[in-house]
Order: structure tokens, then C-alpha cells, then sequence
């Protein structure tokens, strides 16, 4: 099937073939058809199979009536929003809009946080019909009123999963309230849950399912492996799996921006040319190091999960995992980034002992046993093996056996008095301590102790030595002062 089956407008044909793109993926085959016939569509796809321009093309050809080269603002609303979790993901869907709308005079742009707004606002007074946006930014353009969503015809929903994740639900919900009640609306992700069935079911009417693959699975074009490892030796062992790939590139994953600036500079230091990406840069830095990666002018982006969505890199071949991430959904659209579009992929994960639970529920949600490989010279501590079978630093049986011998050969050293007695009681503890105190009976004082007249005047017990006088204090005004 070619994309001319799909019914899309010559225009749009043009586009894709100037992309060098002939053939549909298996999404676009199914999604195209539907969104142009105007239903609703919940679609899911693993990521990286074209899930963009699955929406993004019918998109354009139901806005092309629209298309006009007129000048003026009023010929220009917004028809169409598209909302994206984070600014990567939106400026890679922006890059398709583009690209696919070459040939059409529709005009598109995307606004996202941490670069200043003016630029924005006057972007969107010259007339914009298609606005790629997160959810944060664009609500801060509603509050300026410097946005009118009362033309939007097309919403479009993508990684609503990771929207859920990041706490985006109520800000959602907000921005549908704003929306016209007659419009098309769709919903993409990766991965699935109850919540976003509850989220559905309030933007969708009556959708029509679209998914091509298991739920939460991933890209059988990517292999998968686990280097058990000390959390010390971490750093060494990527170091040392860095060099033995002396020309491949690779996309390291970490859970904090402390430890992910850290590690690039680690990386630097060994002679390996690294750079990291965290939510404390800002955009115009973010940019530009996404960029010299793609370029391959970095051999090593470090990055945290802000941009385990939204990157398109060509032919990735590494996606390492320094740290486990702590959801298991968040390890699919980690390693979605390499295996894409059919090119083989690695996804690489160095594991230590107090992340094996986390593994397990990986293990668990994509339904594959993972390969585990130490690497000689890194291996991980004695309990690796043991952890999740029982509780974290379970002794091995060896352990335990030299442990109970032990103990009985110091049972045997033992004085009698301390052996249990026959019939398995122990003596009864004695109470008469050796001089002569019974410990049985109350206290008794063994001489009387003599009574004290409490009123009898310091002059009236001449054994004692006099006393000096108390000078008397004031109460009220705390104390009579020096004198």
C-alpha cells in the first residue's frame, strides 16, 4: 500500500514523497483513513512507528479548505490544537507540520514555557490555523488572552500517558472546558492505562480504537541487555562500555539533573565527548546540544526523563540506562528511541542490587526475561542475586549454614550454668547475689535512717557549720539588686 491509497490530496503526496517516504507504516494505515472521514480515534502504536504523522497528515488535509495566502489575521483563526507533554516532543511535532505542510498555505506554530512570551504574542496576532503547544504555556496565553480557541475544530491528544505522569490531567481538563463541544478530537499514546480510558471517555465521542501492538510492549528491533554492577562502579563500567564502542553514539539515561550534569562531566573527563540535558537548562541550551548530538559532533547525551520524549534521532544505535527508571512505562519510551522506523537498536541497562525490584516490574510489564551479562572486573555485590527473592541483603545458604556452626560451637564453650537443662528448660536464675543480698525480698535499709527536725534553727545544731544568711528578694520587682 502506497500513500496514495490512503486518500490523502495531491499536495500532501508531494510532501511526503520530497520526506523520502513511500510506504505507511502500519498506524498511518489504519489512523489516515479514519481521522479523514472526520471520526474520533484513540490510537496507540509503540513509539517510533510514524504515530506523528499518523495524525499529522489527516490533520492537515481536513484544514486544507482553510488554506489561503490572504495577509490579514481575520482569514487565519486557529483551527486545529495540538497538545504535547513536554517542549522536545512539541518541537517535533511542530518539524512535521511543518515538513508535511510545505505545499500548503496553512500557517503553524508551537509555544511552549521557558522562553519569553512576546515572541509568541506576536506570532499568534499574525493569524496561526495550527498551534502545537504544552499544556502550561498555552494557559498562560488564555489568561493574557492572547489565544481565541472558540474556532479550534481538531484537538489532538499525544503521549496523553506521560500528560498523565506529569500532572497535566487537571490543566487538560481546563483547556477542554475552553474548546468548542462540536470538534474532532484525538487521543494518541504509547502505553494505556485505566486513567487515560477515564480521559477518553470525556474527550472522545464514540472513538474508534487504533492499535497495532500489544500494550506497553516494545520494538522487536531492539535488543536488550542487563549488566549486573555495584551503584559504585557504575560510572567505570559505562566508561568502559563506551570505549570498546569507540563509533557509535549513545543516549544515557539518569533519574536526577544533579547526577545527570555530574556524569557528563565524568564522561568529559575520560576522554569521551558528553553533554547533558535537564529541565534546569534552558531552552536555547537544550536546543543547541540536541542538535550537536544529532549532528554527531557529541558522542554521549546524558540526559534525564525530560527528553525520554520527543526525540527523533536518526539510526540511534545505544540507549543506556544508567539508572532504572522508577516507573515501568517510563523504561518503554526510554528505549523507544532507539529501533526506529526498523533499524536494529541496543537498549543497554546497568543494574545494582537495590534497583532489581525495578527490573522485575520491566520484566514484568513488556513480558520478556531480559538477559543478564556481568562484565569482567564490574561485577555487582554478593546479594545482586539474591535481592527481590525474599528481602534486600538475604544471606546466602552457604552464610547462613557457617553462621548456625558458629553459634553451636559457642554454645558448647559456654559455662554449664548457661546449657538448657533437660526436658529443654533453663535453670532457675538464682537470687541470692554472693554477698549475701536476696534480691526476692523488699528493700529493706540495714541500719535505720534518723529523722531530721526540719524546724530546729541553724544556731540549734551547733555540730554543723553556720550558714550565710539568705538575702531576701523582692518578688515583685525580681530581686532587691547589689548592694
Amino acid at each position: 500500500m502506497s500513500f496514495a491509497d490512503l486518500g490523502l490530496i495531491p499536495e500532501l503526496l508531494n510532501a511526503v514523497a520530497d520526506a523520502g517516504y513511500t510506504e505507511p507504516t502500519p498506524i498511518q494505515r489504519q489512523a489516515i483513513p479514519i481521522v479523514i472521514a472526520g471520526h474520533d480515534v484513540m490510537g496507540g502504536a509503540q513509539t517510533g512507528t510514524g504515530k506523528t504523522a499518523g495524525f499529522t497528515l489527516p490533520l492537515l488535509q481536513r484544514l486544507a479548505r482553510h488554506a489561503n495566502t490572504s495577509t490579514s489575521p481575520a482569514r487565519h483563526q486557529t483551527r486545529a490544537l495540538i497538545l504535547a507533554p513536554t517542549r522536545e516532543l512539541a518541537m517535533q511535532v511542530y518539524e512535521s507540520v511543518k515538513t508535511y505542510s510545505r505545499h500548503l498555505p496553512l500557517r503553524a506554530t508551537c509555544i511552549y514555557g521557558g522562553v519569553d512570551m512576546n515572541a509568541q504574542i506576536q506570532e499568534l496576532r499574525r493569524g496561526i490555523e495550527i498551534v502545537i503547544a504544552t499544556p502550561g504555556r498555552l494557559l498562560d496565553h488564555v489568561q493574557q488572552k492572547t489565544i481565541n480557541l472558540t474556532q479550534v475544530e481538531m484537538l489532538v491528544l499525544d503521549e496523553a500517558d506521560r500528560m498523565l505522569d506529569m500532572g497535566f490531567i487537571p490543566d487538560i481538563r481546563r483547556i477542554l472546558s475552553l474548546l468548542p463541544a462540536n470538534r474532532q478530537s484525538l487521543l494518541f499514546s504509547a502505553t494505556f492505562s485505566e486513567e487515560i480510558k477515564k480521559l477518553a471517555d470525556q474527550m472522545l465521542k464514540n472513538p474508534q480504537m487504533v492499535e497495532v501492538a500489544r500494550r506497553n510492549m516494545v520494538s522487536e528491533t531492539i535488543t536488550h541487555v542487563v549488566h549486573p554492577v555495584s551503584s559504585g562502579m557504575k560510572r567505570n563500567l559505562l566508561a568502559h562500555l563506551l570505549r570498546h564502542q569507540p563509533d557509535t553514539q549513545a543516549l544515557v539515561f539518569v533519574d536526577t539533573k544533579l547526577v545527570c550534569g555530574r556524569l557528563a562531566h565524568f564522561l568529559e573527563r575520560h576522554g569521551i565527548s558528553a553533554d547533558s540535558i535537564h529541565g534546569d537548562k534552558s531552552q536555547q541550551q537544550r536546543t543547541e546540544t540536541l542538535e550537536a548530538f544529532k549532528a554527531g559532533k557529541l558522542r554521549v547525551l546524558v540526559a534525564t526523563d525530560v527528553a525520554a520524549r520527543g526525540l527523533d534521532i536518526d539510526e540511534l544505535p545505544y540507549v543506556i540506562n544508567f539508572e532504572l527508571p522508577h516507573t515501568a512505562e517510563d523504561y518503554v519510551h526510554r528505549i523507544g528511541r532507539t529501533g526506529r522506523a526498523g533499524h536494529k537498536g541496543n537498549a543497554v541497562s546497568l543494574v545494582c542490587a537495590e534497583e532489581k525490584h525495578w527490573l522485575s516490574e520491566i520484566e514484568k510489564l513488556i513480558k520478556l526475561q531480559i538477559p543478564q551479562e556481568v562484565v569482567p572486573g564490574f561485577e555487582p555485590e554478593p546479594e545482586f542475586f539474591e535481592a527481590g527473592k525474599g528481602g534486600r541483603g538475604r544471606r546466602s545458604a552457604a552464610d547462613r549454614t557457617d553462621r548456625v556452626e558458629k553459634t553451636e560451637g559457642a554454645r558448647e564453650r559456654a559455662p554449664r550454668a548457661t546449657q538448657p537443662a533437660a526436658g529443654g528448660k533453663r535453670p532457675p536464675r538464682p537470687t541470692i547475689a554472693p554477698d549475701g543480698f536476696d534480691f526476692s525480698k523488699p528493700y529493706e535499709p540495714a541500719t535505720p535512717v534518723p529523722v531530721v527536725d526540719t524546724t530546729t534553727s541553724i544556731a540549734a545544731r551547733p555540730d554543723e557549720p553556720p550558714r550565710r544568711g539568705q538575702r531576701p528578694v523582692a518578688f515583685l520587682l525580681g530581686g532587691l539588686g547589689r548592694k
